[in-house]
């Protein structure tokens, strides 16, 4: 059966539209967060190995770095485990640490390469604390306590911080034509083992990759305005005065700072996309609109 002009010219449009994406972004480096929901629906996994395997496929040095907070929480929960989280990170000992290894230096990690795989691509799944890749530090967090009446710090346990990034593992990884998937759990000197926010670690690697691009993918649409409408094309000027007029807040403004370590840094633009749009990162990388928000490094 042969297509009907109409859908044969709407194909043709669509790889012509690519092709100059292509062109600029062949040999450069492109790090994409996976997490959210396009880690737990089927569909969106599987669309997402093939996205990642066509950048490959056409020049690109994709680097993949993914979350796993559902999983981890299912396991914990099938454990008996307890667990809490304050300003939004779980608090982690050595009991819930175990698990976080186990969840995303194990299933979770092996999962995305085994996907990749069955879709044509070769990956190998590291975690920090493989070669050094990541050497980490505790991070401490600060709370406000009514008691006090002031901030005190608070123990998470085992939670930290990128204090290092070792780049020499990911080169002979991309060297040998393979996509590197990293689990974000990291050592400090004395071999302590850390839980990282995966956007963090995320920024960090394409900042010391000199990557062109840094692509975090979210359960929301983009970075919205008051009435609700995407934000793209900011400047990091930009960014800052919406941070500083309350347009971005909440649980964005982690993951906005991360975007904006990057730019300010030397990534050319960070995206905010939603993950849960079929073959989010290919609409991004490869049409003229784009999905979601784009962050550039320019000042105004």
């Amino acid at each position: 059966m042969s297509l009907d002009r109409e859908s044969a010219l709407n194909i043709a449009q669509v790889l012509t539209e690519a092709l100059p994406y292509i062109q600029h972004f062949t040999g450069k480096t492109i790090v994409v967060k996976f997490g959210g929901n396009a880690m737990v629906d089927p569909v969106l996994h599987e669309s997402f190995a093939r996205d990642v395997v066509l950048m490959k496929l056409v020049g690109m040095n994709p680097v993949v770095v993914h979350g796993g907070g559902p999983q981890i929480g299912e396991l914990l929960k099938k454990l008996n485990i307890h667990t809490e989280f304050i300003n939004g990170m779980r608090v982690t000992n050595s009991e819930t640490m175990d698990v976080v290894e186990m969840v995303l230096g194990g299933s979770v990690n092996k999962e995305i390469v085994s996907s990749i795989s069955r879709a044509g691509g070769k990956a190998i799944g590291v975690t920090g604390k493989d070669g050094q890749l990541i050497r980490a530090r505790k991070l401490t967090v600060n709370r406000y306590s009514p008691e006090l009446g002031a901030s005190e710090i608070v123990d998470i346990g085992q939670v930290g911080e990128v204090d290092q990034i070792d780049t020499e593992v990911l080169n002979v990884i991309l060297s040998s034509h393979f996509i590197p998937v990293i689990a974000p759990i990291g050592a400090d000197r004395a071999g302590n083992t850390y839980n990282i926010n995966a956007d963090l670690v995320a920024s960090k690697i394409a900042q010391v990759m000199r990557a062109e691009k840094l692509m975090l993918l979210t359960n929301v649409s983009g970075l919205l305005d008051k009435e609700g409408n995407i934000l793209t094309g900011l400047s990091t000027r930009q960014v800052d005065s919406l941070i500083e007029d309350g347009t971005i807040s909440g649980g964005m403004l982690p993951k906005i700072g991360c975007a904006l370590d990057a730019v300010k840094s030397g990534v050319a633009s960070a995206h905010i996309i939603d993950g849960r749009v079929p073959h989010a990162v290919l609409l991004e990388i490869f049409t003229d609109m784009g999905i979601g928000t784009l962050i550039t490094g320019r000042s105004s």
